[in-house]
C-alpha cells in the first residue's frame, strides 16, 4: 500500500465530513473532490455535482470498468450526539456524516483508481465516478450522466461503492413507490350521508395490500414485499373528506418487471388512482460466472442480497454493490466507518482488479 497516498484519502474523507453534502446540495464537496483529482495530476470532467476521470491511457478499442460511489448524504439525525460535521478519529473509527454512507466506499475506490491511473496497457480501462443525488435516486446523479456521456464507452462492469462488509453484494431488489389517490364528497360531518368519505375508499385498497401475495419467490432476493407507509387525508374535523392518498413502498425480487407490478394494482385497485413515481429501479443479479465474482469467490469472499437501493439499479451493466462499512450504520445517528475496514477493501479491491487488469 502507497502509505502516503493513503493517508491523503483518509484526509479527503475528513475533509468531505467537514462539509455538509445533503442531497441537491453536494457542490461544495464536488469542489473538494475535483481539487483532490487535480492535485494527483488527473483530469477531471464535471457535470452539476458529479466529477469523473477516466484512466490516463484510456484505449477507445478496450471495455470500460466503472468504479462509482457518492459523496450526498442524508440529513443527519436529530440523535446525533456529536457534531455530524466533525471528523472524530476515536477508537479506530472515523465518526461523522457520511462517514459510513458512503465516504469510506469512496476513498477507497479512488485511492484504487489512482493506483492503476498511469498504468500502461490495462486490460480495461477505468472510470471512477463521484456521483450526485444517489440518497434519493435523484435526475441529476449518475441516471442523467451515464446516458448523457458514457453510452459510448463500453462499459462492462461497474463496481458500486456502498458499505457491505466488503461482502459481494451480488443481488438488490427493485423499488416501485406508488401514490395511490382516492376521491370523494365532501360534506359537512352532521351530514355524513350526503357526502363520500375517501379515506374510508382507501382502507378497502389497505386491506388488500396487507393481505396481497406476490406468487413469484425468489432463492436469491425473497419475496416481492408491498406495504401502505403513509397515509393523507382529511383538511378539518368537521368536514368529511374528499381525497385521500396513500403511499406504498414495493421491494421487488427479480421475477417481476415495475411496469407489469403497476398493471397487477391498477388492476386491483380500479377504483383509486394509482401514480408511479417511477419505474425504472428494477432489481439486478450478477451471474455467479462473472470474472470479478470469481475472483471474489476463489480469494473466499462472502456474497450477499440487499433489499436496500442504490445507484446499481440506475447503471444499465452488470455490476457488483460492495464496499467498506455495514448497511446498519447508515442513517443512524454518530455514524461511523473503521480506519481497518477503509485498509480491508483498498487491499480487496487492489488484489481483485489487478488479476483483471494486469494478467
Amino acid at each position: 500500500m502507497n502509505n502516503n497516498l493513503y493517508e491523503n484519502v483518509l484526509n479527503l474523507l475528513k475533509n468531505l465530513i467537514k462539509t455538509p453534502s445533503v442531497s441537491k446540495f453536494e457542490d461544495k464537496t464536488a469542489d473538494i473532490i475535483q481539487s483532490f483529482l487535480d492535485e494527483h495530476n488527473i483530469i477531471s470532467k464535471r457535470y452539476m455535482n458529479n466529477i469523473w476521470a477516466f484512466n490516463k491511457n484510456y484505449d477507445d478499442n478496450k471495455k470500460t470498468i466503472l468504479l462509482i460511489s457518492h459523496h450526498d448524504t442524508v440529513p443527519p439525525s436529530s440523535n446525533y450526539s456529536i457534531n455530524p460535521f466533525f471528523p472524530l478519529e476515536k477508537d479506530g473509527k472515523i465518526f461523522g456524516l457520511g462517514s459510513n454512507d458512503a465516504g469510506g466506499c469512496l476513498v477507497s475506490l479512488l485511492y484504487v483508481f489512482i493506483y492503476f491511473y498511469n498504468h500502461d496497457n490495462l486490460n480495461y480501462n477505468l472510470l471512477f465516478v463521484a456521483a450526485s443525488e444517489e440518497e434519493i435516486s435523484g435526475n441529476n446523479g449518475i441516471k442523467t450522466i451515464y446516458s448523457k456521456f458514457f453510452n459510448k464507452n463500453n462499459i462492462n462492469l461497474a463496481i458500486v461503492g456502498e458499505p457491505t462488509n466488503m461482502e459481494m453484494n451480488i443481488g438488490e431488489k427493485g423499488l416501485l413507490v406508488l401514490d395511490i389517490y382516492f376521491k370523494g364528497k365532501s360534506s359537512h360531518v352532521a351530514l355524513p350521508y350526503e357526502g363520500e368519505n375517501a379515506i374510508y375508499k382507501s382502507l378497502k385498497a389497505i386491506q388488500w395490500i396487507k393481505k396481497y401475495k406476490f406468487r413469484k419467490k425468489s432463492e436469491f432476493l425473497g419475496d416481492t414485499t408491498m406495504n401502505v407507509t403513509q397515509i393523507e387525508g382529511g383538511i378539518k374535523h368537521n368536514i368529511i373528506p374528499d381525497i385521500c392518498k396513500i403511499v406504498v413502498d414495493i421491494r421487488v425480487n427479480e421475477h417481476y418487471n415495475n411496469l407489469d407490478l403497476v398493471q397487477i394494482i391498477k388492476k386491483n385497485i380500479n377504483f383509486g388512482e394509482v401514480v408511479p413515481r417511477s419505474t425504472n429501479l428494477n432489481s439486478k443479479l450478477i451471474d455467479l460466472n462473472n470474472e470479478f465474482v470469481k475472483i471474489g469467490l476463489n480469494m473466499n469472499l462472502k456474497t450477499c442480497f440487499s433489499a436496500t437501493v442504490s445507484d446499481r439499479l440506475l447503471i444499465p451493466v452488470n455490476s457488483i454493490k460492495m464496499g467498506p462499512g455495514k448497511s446498519e450504520r447508515s442513517h443512524v445517528s454518530d455514524e461511523y466507518v473503521y480506519v481497518h475496514e477503509i485498509q480491508k477493501a483498498i487491499l480487496i479491491y487492489s488484489d481483485i482488479l489487478k488479476k483483471i487488469l494486469l494478467i
